[in-house]
């Protein structure tokens, strides 16, 4: 067995000991184990630690999330992982309480040569700006081998981005996915976080700032960042960034000019209506154009047939698989886009008016790991569920 994944199956210490003393008798073989929103208490701790310890145990990928994880449970599993770090490529601990000094506890171990981890998930973590330098500082000696980053939810502020932004410039950050979502970053700071992508920025496959207030000049500087031709990002979500009808021109003059990689753009949440609409038909106009998702959910959008036009009149849709208009009250030209994607395979989505709100969803966009905690914020933005009307055009 190389997979072993029990999430949420409300599994005890008890559990967790008996189902450790089971894998301990063969590790070799387990690759990946995922014990996320299990209650394992300090004895479940210490059996995945003694599991982990194993010189037989070849595991890569550990996750557990939302496992209320304390002091005494950090020291057994740091402790674990110090003397066995030569395996373990991805470690994801969203949705448990990390500062202080259990950051302090677990960020010793990155900076052990030994480790070479690849994916660290730490999404609502109550990570705060003093956290957060010392994280970047651990980093900064495994940055050649760090490919995913994630740390939505947690409030950087100008020390964390300044010193992420460190991190983000070394000429050996080798850095492909950076989750940024709902990290409370204000123009300024995201001014410093684009500027130190824009020196380094040939590696970066998907970037993930939804639900930041960028500001006039942040998007103008990641406007900068996408026109670079060093630049190869093909995911770009910026959902609930306030970005308006100015921002979209300055965002698709940029992407108009390296769009050969983009493959995912995502704006969802933000006022970018008809007009905006209109501008962001430059980008499907564009012969290097070769989008295959663009999420325009609730944009305050009631006309779309420029966009039926674009779709109709170029070869987009050989590419296009994936197109959201949810909670947009689009009158008739509904049914003209209906019609351009009638016999393509790019799946419509349209919700009925006054549906689930994209709030809901922000927290699974840009989920490099297939999962994403909302336990810090799912209280903030109650929604009423409803039946959705999902348009499948074939």
């Amino acid at each position: 067995m190389e997979r072993l994944r029990l999430r949420g199956c409300d599994m005890t210490d008890e559990g967790c000991s008996a189902l450790t003393s089971a894998l301990k008798s063969n590790p070799s073989h387990l690759r990946e184990l995922d014990l996320s929103e299990n209650k394992l208490g300090d004895s479940g701790f210490e059996n995945i630690s003694n599991l982990l310890m194993n010189p037989q145990c070849k595991l890569e990928i550990l996750a557990l999330c939302k496992c209320s994880i304390k002091e005494k449970q950090c020291v057994f599993l740091t402790s674990a992982l110090k003397s066995n770090p030569s395996h373990l490529r991805e470690l994801d601990l969203s949705g448990n309480v990390l500062k202080h000094t259990r950051v302090n506890k677990f960020y010793d171990i990155l900076k052990d040569s030994r480790f070479k981890l690849e994916g660290l998930r730490l999404r609502y973590c109550a990570i705060k700006a003093e956290d957060c330098s010392t994280l970047t500082s651990a980093l900064k000696s495994m940055s050649s081998h760090l490919r995913e980053l994630a740390l939505s939810g947690n409030e950087i502020g100008q020390l964390g981005a300044t010193n992420l932004s460190d991190l983000l410039m070394n000429p050996q950050c080798k850095l492909e996915k950076l989750d940024l979502c709902r990290c409370s970053i204000t123009e300024k700071q995201c001014l410093i976080l684009t500027s130190a992508l824009k020196s380094n920025p040939s590696h970066l496959r998907e970037l993930n700032i939804s639900v930041n207030q960028l500001g006039d000049s942040g998007v103008e500087n990641l406007g900068v960042l996408l026109g670079s031709s060093q630049c190869k990002l093909d995911k770009l979500h910026l959902c609930g960034c306030r970005i308006t009808e100015k921002h979209c021109f300055i965002l698709t003059s940029d992407l108009c000019s390296n769009l050969s990689h983009l493959r995912e753009l995502d704006l969802s949440g933000n006022k970018i209506e008809n007009k905006g609409v209109q501008i962001l038909c430059d980008i499907l106009n564009n012969s290097h154009c070769k989008l295959e998702r663009l999420s325009l959910n609730d944009c305050g959008i009631t006309d779309v047939a420029c966009l039926a036009q674009s779709l109709a009149e170029t070869k987009v849709l050989l590419f296009l698989k994936e197109l959201d208009l949810s909670n947009n009250k689009i009158g008739d030209s509904k049914q003209q886009l209906m019609d351009v994607l009638q016999d393509s395979n790019c799946e419509l989505n349209l919700e009925k008016e006054h549906l689930l709100s994209w709030r809901a969803g922000v927290n699974y966009i840009g989920s490099f790991g297939g999962w994403l905690t909302s336990w810090s914020k799912a209280q903030e933005d109650p929604v009423e569920s409803t039946e959705q009307e999902k348009v499948t055009v074939r």
